[in-house]
């Protein structure tokens, strides 16, 4: 699969930390059975799938106020 830039990425999450932290508990979700929100090849690492995720916009970082 294509890779995606970081550029794109923090446009959707500004902060590189929120980034890899979002990146890292979709992965952990994912790994734990959860279903893929995107199209994906079944052997794909559930850290590429999780960050495709992001990059879709399928999973967004919840603001807390």
């Amino acid at each position: 699969m294509k890779e995606v830039p970081l550029e794109i990425l923090l446009q959707k999450i500004p902060s590189l930390f929120k980034l890899s932290n979002l990146a890292a508990l979709r992965a952990m979700e994912l790994n734990s059975g959860m279903k893929r929100l995107v199209e994906t090849d079944p052997h794909e690492k559930v850290t590429t799938v999780a960050i495709r995720e992001i990059a879709n916009e399928k999973v967004k970082l919840k603001q807390r106020k």
